[in-house]
């Protein structure tokens, strides 16, 4: 994966000879059309409810190119497969489906939990909405049945120091979501607004369980990190290849997230003894599902394809 850089200097100094050392620097337009793209993926999703609208089954099909070219190519099941609301279904399945294309894959900030969390999250939230429940309520229903404290602690907190439920000014909305990647549990709180056609964030309110917190301000700058990568993803992130070319090449074409675009992001620790899990990914995936939900809140319409488009 990390090859071909390596072989294209060896080739040069194999020319340039006599021992001296050779450095090699892409520009922007080479690094952006030679690199290794976060994987395409496709989710369909099919769920038999009870009469309280909790999933009694649960089909979950996945298209996803194979991240590594070798082993079980279990990546884009991350975030499914072990997820608690599959735990409360008494029939489950799954399958996944490999697609050989020509479009080289790497391994994006939290693999395939980047793509699984939006479709857990989300569907969720429409499972919440259908069955006439707030999405706090409807997650915190399924965290207590399946008994998982983890998830329950810091949805409580999340929905404490976000206001979960409190009016908002006109126009704003909150999504939640909560995902569980690397050993660590975040739940997120967004807070959304489409006025005037532009879809801002301005808030993210998270909660981190990552066993004991070694270092809180380094988590806490890991979390900020991961919110805004996410979310400059989730809505500017987007390759587009014509005959194999990419058409996008440097950032006056690529948008990444602006400064002014930043939330602010405020972070809270779970207090734990238990053994100390990862903390430099599990940022990321939450936020592109709070979001979303967010803006199914405000829209009644549910997000299918990213990047968002309002």
């Amino acid at each position: 994966m990390t090859s071909d850089y390596i072989v294209e200097c060896v080739n040069i100094a194999r020319h340039v000879g006599g021992g001296r050392p050779v450095k090699l620097v892409w520009t922007r337009e080479d690094d952006m059309s030679s690199g290794y793209y976060r994987p395409m993926a496709h989710h369909k999703v099919s769920i038999k409810c009870d009469e309280g609208g909790l999933p009694t089954a649960w089909r979950h099909n996945i298209v996803s190119q194979a991240i590594v070219p070798f082993g079980a190519n279990e990546l884009p099941t991350h975030g499914v497969k072990n997820s608690p609301y599959l735990s409360v279904a008494s029939v489950v399945d799954a399958k996944i489906f490999t697609p050989k294309l020509a479009v080289p894959p790497g391994l994006w900030r939290s693999v395939g939990n980047s793509q699984s969390a939006m479709v857990m999250e989300h569907t969720v939230d429409l499972l919440a909405r259908r069955a006439k429940r707030d999405p706090a309520e409807y997650r915190r229903a399924i965290f207590t049945k399946v008994d998982d404290v983890r998830k329950l602690a810091v949805l409580d907190l999340v929905c404490k120091k976000a206001g979960w439920g409190s009016p908002l000014d006109a126009g704003w909305a909150r999504g939640l979501a909560i995902h569980e990647c690397f050993g660590t549990v975040v739940a997120q709180v967004a807070e959304v607004s489409v006025l005037g056609g532009n879809l801002r964030v301005r808030r993210v309110v998270c909660a981190v369980d990552c066993g004991i917190a070694i270092a809180p301000n380094q988590i806490a700058a890991q979390i900020e990190g991961g919110v805004c990568f996410g979310l400059g993803a989730a809505l500017y992130g987007r390759i587009t290849l014509d005959h194999g070319i990419p058409q996008e090449t440097n950032f006056d074409v690529y948008r990444v997230l602006r400064m002014d675009e930043a939330p602010a992001v405020e972070t809270h620790i779970v207090p734990s003894k238990k053994t100390p899990t990862g903390i430099g990914e599990p940022g990321v995936p939450p936020i592109t599902p709070a979001v979303a939900n967010a803006l199914l809140s405000l829209t009644g319409r549910p997000t299918s394809s990213l990047p968002f488009v309002i």
